[in-house]
């Protein structure tokens, strides 16, 4: 059963609850890789749930993690690796990225992560402008990163939705979608949106502006979603049998703007707001409880600090960085022990994420960083707690928590193997397996993927 935390959320798109065709559009076309039985054998194992094995084994058979222990007896048929003196962990999960949106190389023909022409653009989706061929998805595979949630970038107040994706090699975006995982509304607070808007001479020129338009956007939804629901009720009564009297009932207009927000508030999309100063998270805690939807994690939150005990009873993560501060007004408050005090103030949900085609690429170095910064404190945060800030909160905020972010007998075999404690600085992912299949070993780099946009730059010579 999925986590509490992701909120009982269906995964039911809304154009079937409108009378739309049922079929999802844009379908998920992912298919993994072919793998064969893998037994992982004698490494410090840490499970992604706060849980660790030493000298523990993990079985890879049929994409999925077939079972975690110590002195596993397998078949002949088993591949054995041995990894004594090395670690094993989940996959990492980045639940804040923009690859694929604003991809290698950085050029204005590139920029697809903010639709600049309104504030409130919900009908946009990530995944329309994601370039599957962006070299930065093989950097973050060398870095252990094995799934992302890519969202629109936080020009505006509701900057649309974002997608899932496997960190697979792909000729389509189709082809990364994690299959069934809910999609996201990117919101973004303070700063951004009445920039953006004000430099324009357009509203939101100021943080009263932009919280009157998410209110707004949101009573639009509620008309919409009534609408729709009158419609329903009334082509039901048309519908028994005996009952047809004159014209149908006429179909309302479609509206994709409004399609999205009525899935927020249903509960199949799950809300991931940029935002930094404590004052601003909780007035859209306020802002979600007026309006009955819930959100999924407050990003960047450099203040969440100040307010993790709000964050902890109304069940919402940070997802945090562990030292970038100052870059503007809006982060000049924030601290290297966020991430600390928000994952230990009533056992607060803490992911450690990117907004970064760097940073995706040592988000265990990052973690190690807040780690280090908790300990100082005396909070004594083990290996095994921060790796919680990397697989499995992450994919609670992303809904996905039933099928990875945990070595768990069923679950996806998203695995890395380090040659080392991941959260030293000089650590390296070894090898990686997504469901089962290897797809990086660091021992023969020929065999990774290659994005085709890199094809002829590849400069290594053969042994």
């Amino acid at each position: 059963m999925r986590q509490s935390w992701c909120l009982g959320l269906g995964l039911g798109l809304l154009g079937a609850a409108l009378g739309a065709q049922s079929a999802e559009p844009f379908a998920s076309t992912y298919q993994p890789l072919p793998s064969q039985p893998v037994l992982i054998r004698d490494a410090t194992v840490l499970l992604g749930d706060g849980t660790r094995i030493d000298g523990g084994d993990v079985l890879l058979r049929d994409g999925k993690v077939a079972e975690v222990a110590a002195d596993i007896e397998v078949d002949t048929d088993v591949t054995v690796i041995d990894a004594k003196g090395r670690w094993v962990s989940p996959g990492i999960i980045d639940v804040h990225s923009h690859l694929g949106v604003y991809p290698h190389p950085g050029v204005i023909g590139h920029q697809d992560g903010n639709e600049l022409t309104a504030p409130v653009t919900p009908n946009v989706w990530a995944e329309h402008g994601v370039n599957p061929q962006d070299p930065g998805f093989e950097a973050a595979l060398a870095g252990g990163v094995t799934a992302m949630l890519v969202l629109p970038g936080s020009a505006n107040l509701i900057g649309g939705r974002g997608v899932t994706l496997k960190n697979v090699p792909a000729d389509t975006y189709q082809a990364m979608k994690f299959p069934g995982a809910p999609h996201a509304l990117k919101m973004a607070c303070g700063e951004n949106p009445k920039r953006v808007y004000g430099s324009k001479g357009q509203a939101p020129s100021t943080r009263m502006g932009n919280v009157a338009g998410y209110r707004q956007a949101f009573a639009d939804a509620e008309a919409y979603r009534r609408e729709w629901d009158k419609y329903t009720d009334a082509k039901a009564a048309y519908d028994k049998p005996k009952r047809k009297k004159g014209e149908p009932p006429q179909v309302p207009k479609r509206d994709l703007k409004l399609d999205s927000l009525v899935g927020v508030l249903k509960g199949e999309i799950l809300v991931h707001n940029h935002c930094y100063r404590s004052d601003e998270m909780a007035t859209m805690v306020d802002v979600a409880k007026e309006f009955g939807f819930k959100i999924a994690a407050f990003h960047h939150a450099v203040e969440a600090y100040k307010i993790a005990d709000l964050l902890a009873e109304n069940r919402i993560c940070g997802a945090l960085w562990a030292d970038w501060w100052g870059f503007k007004m809006e982060a000049l408050d924030g601290i290297q022990e966020n991430i600390a005090i928000v994952d230990r103030v009533a056992n607060g949900c803490a992911i450690v994420h990117s907004d970064s085609s760097e940073g995706i690429q040592r988000l265990n170095q990052e973690a190690g960083k807040a780690m280090a910064r908790g300990n100082r404190m005396g909070y004594a945060i083990t290996p095994e707690r921060a790796m919680r800030w990397l697989t499995q909160n992450p994919a609670q905020a992303m809904g996905i928590a039933d099928r990875t972010g945990t070595l768990q007998a069923g679950k996806m075999a998203d695995v890395v193997i380090w040659d080392r404690d991941p959260f030293s600085v000089y650590a390296h992912a070894d090898q990686v397996f997504i469901n089962g299949a290897l797809v990086l070993d660091r021992r023969h780099p020929r065999q990774k993927p290659h994005s085709d946009f890199m094809l002829g730059a590849d400069t290594e010579v053969a042994p």
